[in-house]
């Protein structure tokens, strides 16, 4: 992490700049991750997580079961966003986004949360810290080749034996989001938790069966990995 900037810029600023220089790719996938750093993207995931329709049906069930079924423990989530997971969890986490106004509104609700810098600098910025790491719905807005630094460096604060849970959205949901900059799968995610040293442990699609993912935008891809 660099002292000039906050360490998720530069970190996805480098990834950027790295896929094929000054290319096409490039410049759309800055742009993008420079959007899920915007108030306005903070705004937009309190709005659409605020819908009449989700609270009345409390849509979010399903997914609070799933997460809550892996008995993570005390969890890093990394990406948290407003909090959706952190809630799901009952709060027993620590969530790091690079969103300032993500952050400031996950804590306004009571969870803990802190940027990058912030968490660098917090209590819980220690070695196998955690016993669990959250990085859902992350990797799709992260440049190949810079996905595995990003998500590589908060690793040291899950401790061994711990879970390493990946979810991605498939294909419905992938389309859903002007600011996802790649398709991540089950391939994709394993081969990123096996270049971390991970064992896969569970490779699942939920909350419907793999081919609904191409019609219903809230399937997803659960990767669940072990650190040795």
């Amino acid at each position: 992490m660099r002292a000039a900037v906050p360490a998720s810029q530069a970190n996805f600023d480098r990834g950027d700049k790295a896929r094929n220089g000054s290319s096409r790719y490039g410049a759309e996938a800055a742009t993008r991750n420079a959007q899920t750093r915007d108030a306005a993207y903070a705004h937009r995931l309190q709005r659409l997580a605020g819908q009449r329709w989700k609270r009345m049906l409390d849509a979010q069930a399903p997914y609070r079961w799933n997460i809550r079924r892996l008995r993570l423990g005390f969890v890093l989530d990394v990406g948290c966003g407003i909090g959706r997971n952190l809630r799901h969890l009952g709060g027993d986490g620590v969530g790091v986004d690079h969103n300032p106004t993500s952050v400031e509104v996950a804590r306004d609700a009571g969870f803990t949360a802190f940027t990058p810098d912030a968490f660098r600098e917090s209590e819980y910025s220690t070695p196998e810290r955690f016993d669990s790491m959250l990085v859902a719905h992350v990797l799709e807005h992260l440049p190949e080749d810079s996905v595995r630094d990003i998500v590589g460096r908060y690793l040291p604060y899950v401790r061994s034996g711990g879970s390493v849970v990946f979810i991605t959205p498939q294909e419905r949901g992938y389309a859903s989001d002007a600011t996802h900059v790649r398709f991540v799968g089950f391939t994709e995610s394993t081969s990123l938790a096996r270049e971390l040293g991970l064992t896969v442990a569970r490779r699942y699609s939920f909350p419907f069966p793999r081919v609904a993912g191409r019609v219903f935008a809230y399937n997803e891809f659960v990767v669940v990995s072990r650190k040795s």
